[in-house]
């Protein structure tokens, strides 16, 4: 396991040259990479004062309690700290490993892990019980729904300082933070896990027979920038296909490009 970026990192920093597609082979991936990507888009919200931004950041909200109400993925957080602490302590057997960094990692992993305990399994409760958030929650299934004169509670709490709002926020996210911190790092993990490979797709698509000792959860593919290409990855943990399109304009469909693309996998 490639370990060269420092614990806590939510997901490697792209190069300025190269685009990141991932694709999760997994459902428990699918639900960690969808949770990440809330969250992400929640903290960047919750910085900016502008109430539209507040708006934002409570419909993000709602959206992440929807997905954490369905399925227990509390559990299934805990289960994959609990596999990769077991996976980082074998590596202290392994000569040549920086130990100090090892430890750091183990300690992060386990300080989530007794985090999450801590939260109990009515961490949603407080958030499910609020009937100002049902609200919101229940008017925003109508376009326009949560508008003045629909939720003027809604109106006169986005009103208030920025400080109070943001007091009011942290309140419901704190609920959630260890859980989102856990899959963060998890997935960071995930990405270390494995090192990226020259690929080359034969006229715009490339297909890979994954070993089956080999565990494969999630695909990267790495891809210079400045092409006007993205790729289109589908499969199973098995077998997957990589298909390039070439993209000019919102007005025209993307098309498989008829050319040689060089790429790097990922397979992790």
């Amino acid at each position: 396991m490639r370990m060269v970026k420092p614990a806590g990192k939510v997901r490697p920093e792209a190069l300025p040259d190269n685009a990141y597609y991932e694709q999760p082979l997994s459902e428990r991936m699918r639900t960690f990479l969808r949770l990440e990507f809330l969250y992400q888009q929640l903290l960047y919200n919750l910085e900016l004062e502008a109430d539209w931004a507040t708006r934002a950041t409570v419909s993000t909200l709602l959206d992440m309690l929807a997905i954490l109400s369905r399925g227990d993925v509390r559990s299934e957080v805990h289960k994959e700290l609990d596999q990769q602490l077991m996976t980082l302590t074998r590596y202290r057997q392994q000569p040549g490993v920086d130990g100090k960094r090892l430890d750091t990692l183990i300690d992060n992993l386990s300080r989530n892990r007794e985090e999450i305990a801590a939260t109990g399994t009515g961490y949603l409760a407080p958030l499910k019980q609020s009937e100002f958030l049902n609200a919101i929650k229940h008017r925003s299934a109508i376009p326009g729904g949560t508008c003045e004169f629909d939720l003027p509670e809604y109106s006169h709490w986005l009103r208030q300082s920025f400080k109070r709002r943001t007091a009011d926020l942290d309140s419901w996210i704190g609920a959630l933070r260890p859980l989102c911190d856990a899959a963060s790092e998890v997935l960071w993990l995930i990405r270390e896990s494995a090192d990226a490979i020259d690929k080359l797709a034969i006229n715009g698509m490339y297909q890979h027979n994954v070993d089956r000792d080999v565990s494969c959860r999630l695909i990267r593919v790495s891809l210079a920038d400045h092409l006007s290409l993205f790729p289109e990855i589908s499969g199973s943990q098995h077998r997957f296909t990589v298909r390039f399109l070439a993209w000019s304009t919102i007005d025209s469909r993307a098309i498989q490009t008829d050319k040689d693309v060089a790429f790097k996998l990922s397979i992790c």
